[in-house]
């Protein structure tokens, strides 16, 4: 019976992929008969494939997903692919208005780095490093995300505002600490993750979306922006906080982050009541059982608890992780969440949300839900391998 369930495992894996490629196969086809570098986000409203330029905070997950499509088939026919649409994105590493660039070069040079030995990518990931270290604000003890004076952000009023978002975006320090011997980025990044653990979380470990910080340091005020309001639990925003403080206890091996991590995933996976696992796009949304749910958070969600189970020594803690997050994996990959090969425009997942309030990608397909979701494919498989 134990290898039989081995099997059952691997022909789960095997049978995502598949679907993953073919659905990628589409993306690329269409991309490629262009003759342009396109990077799809999302559907529009009308039907159409919406592309974004390389400024948007999304571009790095279509070339990261190239990126894991070759990793999780070992087929070379991904590689110049994953190269071309990585490389596209090079003028990124001098963006310094936001502090999205961990994503954008994290998930495309990054992924290329580690997962192809791309050495020529190091340079590109240095820069990076660079431009998204002068957000950091010291006497507030963060990086700043978003310019308090530009756009939209412009008209709410903030100082420095920091979002939950922005612990993802430590990742690419952390690595770039590593490949330079320089620990000014490992530094911030770690400086950062503890300042956002006092200010950005309530007691019962959900956090805040934004916190926003005088020039002194002290915190000027706590709110949401893709939020139901400023007290709710926005779904997506407490995947990032899940995946962000696993990732830092795998860099730094300090139990205060991998205890907080811990916390963190309890609150999860207490606070989601859903009958498969998907969480609504926030846990206090209105018109609860009818509200959209966010499968984007659910694979952030996977991908984290499939690292933290590793890490976890506690043997119960250690199998309800990877339980929950197998879980997770079973939804998203069932008819409910997985679209049909040759449909949803070559996007893997279906009824994903970016922004409920401002009803931008509300029920969608996501680049990033497909990253994630890829990811912890990825990690899934490895611990099948015990890799």
């Amino acid at each position: 019976s134990c290898g039989g369930q081995k099997k059952v495992e691997v022909d789960f894996i095997q049978d995502n992929i598949d679907n993953a490629v073919a659905q990628n196969t589409i993306q690329t086809d269409i991309i490629e008969k262009s003759g342009k570098i396109l990077n799809p986000r999302t559907i529009n409203k009308d039907g159409s494939i919406s592309y974004i330029p390389i400024d948007d905070w999304c571009s790095g997950f279509f070339p990261g997903s190239m990126w894991l499509t070759y990793n999780l088939t070992g087929d070379q026919k991904w590689l110049p692919v994953a190269e071309k649409y990585t490389e596209a994105l090079d003028t990124v590493k001098h963006l310094k208005w936001h502090h999205d660039v961990g994503f954008m070069i994290g998930c495309s040079y990054l992924n290329g780095y580690r997962m192809a030995d791309k050495k020529e990518y190091k340079d590109v990931i240095i820069e990076t490093a660079k431009s998204l270290s002068t957000r950091f604000r010291p006497n507030a003890g963060v990086i700043q995300s978003w310019d308090a004076d530009r756009g939209w952000q412009g008209t709410r009023g903030w100082k420095c505002p920091v979002i939950i978002d922005n612990m993802m975006n430590l990742d690419l320090l952390f690595n770039v600490a590593k490949a330079t011997g320089d620990n000014r980025y490992k530094d911030i990044a770690i400086k950062h993750a503890m300042t956002t653990m006092h200010n950005h979380f309530r007691p019962d470990y959900t956090c805040w979306h934004v916190v926003s910080y005088n020039s002194d340091g002290t915190v000027e005020r706590k709110q949401t922006h893709q939020g139901k309001n400023d007290d709710s639990s926005w779904a997506r925003g407490q995947a990032w906080a899940v995946y962000g403080y696993t990732a830092c206890f795998r860099e730094t091996n300090d139990s205060i982050f991998l205890n907080f991590a811990k916390d963190i995933a309890d609150m999860i996976m207490d606070r989601v009541k859903t009958d498969d696992a998907i969480p609504y796009w926030d846990y206090d949304a209105p018109d609860i059982p009818n509200a959209p749910r966010d499968a984007s958070a659910a694979a952030v969600t996977a991908s984290a608890l499939l690292e933290l189970y590793a890490y976890t020594e506690d043997q119960s803690l250690s199998d309800a992780y990877i339980e929950y997050a197998e879980n997770i994996l079973k939804q998203l990959s069932s008819p409910d969440y997985l679209a049909k090969e040759n449909e949803n425009k070559g996007f893997i997942l279906m009824h994903s949300v970016g922004s409920f309030p401002h009803d931008s990608d509300v029920d969608v397909p996501l680049n990033y839900a497909d990253y994630y979701y890829l990811e912890a494919l990825k990690r899934k498989r490895d611990i099948e391998k015990g890799l």
